[in-house]
């Protein structure tokens, strides 16, 4: 068997905790070497919680931020506090990887100095699209995306397998260059077709169908829905753009690739 990674969505709510899902938080992990090897792909609020029924918090290997808000970064913090206070002692440094200013952002948030903040708990490193990063088994690359914010789409790569994450954008040219021939295209689908939305901010479930197929990606699980919406929504209006697989994400629903 070839190389292979499994993704397990384990908050896919947008903007908020719904009444079925923290926020966003996905799960990929790979065997290699003889050990499993887990990275995390955003920590919204109310994820840490979520993801003790799939996995012990502390054996993932770092954790990538698509962007600071809160929706996507915010359980760092009782992340901080699990590392720093565990029974079994401080933990080891992790790599936490974000948009510029992640660890002050985080310090602030916690209430605490700029230095060392969460600095003797997480490694922080600055995401970068000119940067590739090798982890164990995988291969990371990023690609910035439109948001209101600093914000990136993230591609990990094993092997021939690989996944794209959108994280929040509205329509990206750089979103789907980076999901090329993509096994699996996590797509944020935020917004309604027809309604008042704002630019430059969020996609529609039309419009993620639009990326998917333009990117010719084998997969595409749509994600990110506030708990305002319907998600059959997001999945009627992705049908007629997309003729791949289509998904809605749940907390809890895995993909091997």
């Amino acid at each position: 068997m070839g190389a292979w990674m499994r993704l397990t969505i384990i908050g896919c709510s947008g903007s908020y905790p719904g009444p079925d899902s923290p926020t966003s938080c996905y799960l990929v992990a790979t065997e290699h070497e003889g050990r499993t090897w887990r990275i995390l792909l955003d920590l919204g609020s109310g994820a840490l919680g979520a993801l003790h029924t799939y996995v012990d918090p502390l054996g993932v290997d770092a954790v990538f931020l698509s962007h600071l808000h809160p929706d996507h970064c915010s359980d760092i913090n009782g992340y901080y506090v699990m590392r720093k206070y565990h029974p079994d002692g401080p933990q080891s440094r992790i790599p936490v990887f974000g948009p510029e200013g992640t660890a002050k952002r985080m310090a602030d948030a916690y209430g605490l100095p700029e230095q060392p903040g969460m600095s003797e708990e997480f490694d922080f490193r600055v995401l970068d699209e000119a940067q590739t990063i090798e982890l164990g088994p995988f291969t990371i690359s990023v690609a910035k995306v439109v948001h209101p914010v600093d914000a990136f789409a993230i591609k990990v790569s094993h092997g021939d397998s690989s996944m794209v994450y959108s994280g929040d954008t509205a329509p990206s040219t750089s979103l789907v260059e980076l999901a090329k021939g993509t096994n699996l295209l996590l797509a944020e689908a935020s917004f309604r077709e027809g309604a008042d939305n704002p630019g430059h901010l969020h996609m529609t479930g039309r419009q993620a169908g639009e990326a998917a197929a333009d990117a010719a990606a084998e997969t595409l699980v749509l994600t990110h829905i506030a708990p305002w919406h319907d998600k059959q929504l997001a999945f009627d209006e992705a049908r007629p753009a997309y003729d791949g697989r289509l998904e809605l994400a749940f907390t809890g629903a895995t993909y091997d690739f």
